[in-house]
């Protein structure tokens, strides 16, 4: 990881949020486009050795991206996504559940609130996690921290990549 990007990662459990805010050396769009295609998130949106596959993705109002990680052995662990607000390229919502196979939703569940800004180049997302129980949070947090900063380690290494396409 850059250490001069920002990284900041702190948990509310009163109010059982989640403030995360992440620097990305890379331009605003095409940090958007990393966290909105599904093509990208598969690409870094699992923690080593795991991968993530997005069965379906349709980024709208509305709209869900249904996907698992999938450990090396073949095990998977579902999640459905569905996008209540899209403001393009600043800020999208939305509201995240782990599931079965077949979609049926394990609740409760958690609401995303992403903000992206760009200043000289670089792009900073602030999340915002609010999830509906504290014991929900709570065991999110056993290893919520260091998946969630080994994908962004991912996320970097792609947008890296990705800038030199440009």
């Amino acid at each position: 990881m850059n250490n001069d990007l920002l990284f900041d990662f702190n948990v509310d459990k009163t109010a059982k949020t989640v403030y995360i805010t992440r620097e990305f050396n890379a331009g605003q769009s095409l940090v958007w486009d990393a966290f909105t295609k599904a093509e990208l998130l598969d690409q870094w949106g699992a923690p080593a050795p795991m991968r993530a596959r997005t069965k379906y993705m349709n980024f709208e109002v509305g709209g869900r991206r249904f996907y698992a990680m999938i450990s090396p052995d073949g095990q998977e662990r579902w999640a459905v996504q569905e996008f209540t607000s899209i403001t393009p390229k600043t800020n999208f919502k939305m509201y995240n559940t782990f599931a079965d196979k077949d979609e049926n939703r394990e609740l409760p569940g958690s609401e995303w609130d992403y903000n992206f800004s760009e200043q000289n180049g670089r792009t900073t997302v602030r999340i915002t996690i609010f999830n509906e129980s504290f014991e929900r949070m709570e065991k999110l947090l056993e290893g919520f921290k260091m998946g969630f900063i080994m994908t962004l380690k991912n996320l970097e290494d792609l947008l890296t990549t990705l800038s030199q396409k440009l």
